[in-house]
């Protein structure tokens, strides 16, 4: 079974982009390389494809903060707090 990831984010049961991401690189490298069983690459397997919806959402929610930056008339920058159409 996959090791949990080191949690450095603010959720206890979350972690970090960066910790994430660094386990997926972590992954790839290893199936890439062709070492471990068939089994233990399996598993890996499917913890790098959540590790990749993790990642995706984070960097989804990231991008809709940005766009919630707003350009006054002035030229200051405002946050205008985003609100998602369900």
């Amino acid at each position: 079974m996959p090791k949990p990831v080191e949690n450095t984010a603010n959720s206890a049961s979350e972690p970090s982009f960066e910790a994430a991401l660094k386990e997926l690189e972590a992954i790839v490298r290893k199936l890439e390389s062709g070492s471990g069983d068939l089994e233990a690459s399996i598993n890996d397997y499917v913890r790098g494809t959540e590790l990749k919806a993790f990642c995706q959402e984070k960097l989804k929610a990231a991008r809709l903060k940005v766009e919630s930056i707003l350009k006054t008339a002035d030229g200051n920058l405002a946050l205008k707090p985003f609100e998602e159409n369900t």
